[in-house]
């Protein structure tokens, strides 16, 4: 029998992730969908090859190639099922899907929609929301939060997390209630939608604005719920830092 080399799976995991830090951290060029499935099958294509390497009988560079053939095509298929989901998203939401960091800061944009390798990113402006200090979703954003679920009900195993934001008038207590029942709500809605993936909430008060909270133009832009749809636990990322 033979046995994995945990440690050279390590050390070739750690360069797996270089190489997506490397093409995703670079600001002044976008990577756009087939940079970023090159990025996944690249990524696939190593691990395969780690585990061609190291597993099973047969000759050497056999395992190789049918490592990396399958590895190749995991990658590949991760990074277009994140791709694609942003755009089924966005589509049920009449919108596009907007990579544009700024975007954020745009006051006309209250609903965008985006996504890293990691992840999908949904932000919903509180204006289109909720009544003024109030949790639960007005009727018009319970029916997009809807469209958001009957999505996510060709993707069961997608993980999502909810997150609420406020603005910091008020104390840090009734920001951090009111972001968390926010962000309940709309998790709620997204599971009585029909939607049977696990959904976790959480509210991050005043602690990541997206803008100063220095007038009210600012304020409105870090009121907001944000959803996340992750491929794995391995992707999610603490939301209030």
């Amino acid at each position: 029998m033979k046995f994995i080399n945990l440690k050279t799976i390590i050390s070739s995991a750690l360069v797996a992730t270089l190489l997506v830090g490397c093409a995703s951290s670079n600001t002044n060029q976008t990577v756009n969908d087939n940079q970023r499935a090159i990025i996944g099958t690249t990524v696939g294509a190593l691990a395969g090859i780690i585990l061609g390497n190291n597993v099973g009988g047969g000759s050497k560079s056999r395992n190789k190639v049918v490592g990396a053939v399958a590895g190749a095509a995991i990658g590949g298929y991760i990074g277009y099922k994140m791709d694609q989901q942003a755009k089924e998203v966005a589509d049920s939401l009449n919108t596009t899907v907007n990579n544009d960091p700024n975007a954020v800061l745009d006051p006309s944009q209250d609903l965008i929609v985006s996504h890293t390798d990691n992840y999908v990113k949904i932000i919903f402006r509180d204006a289109m929301m909720f009544q003024t200090n109030s949790a639960v979703p007005t009727a018009s954003a319970s029916a997009k939060i809807a469209k958001v679920g009957a999505v996510l009900e060709k993707y069961p195993n997608t993980l999502v997390q909810v997150v609420g934001h406020t603005d910091s008038r008020g104390s840090y207590t009734y920001n951090k209630n009111l972001s968390e029942k926010r962000a309940s709500n709309v998790g709620n809605t997204i599971f009585a939608s029909g939607a049977k993936n696990q959904i976790f909430s959480r509210g991050c008060s005043f602690d990541k604005p997206v803008a100063p909270n220095s007038d009210a133009t600012n304020m409105a832009l870090n009121r907001r719920v944000e959803i996340f749809l992750y491929p794995n636990q391995q992707s999610v990322i603490d939301t209030c830092k």
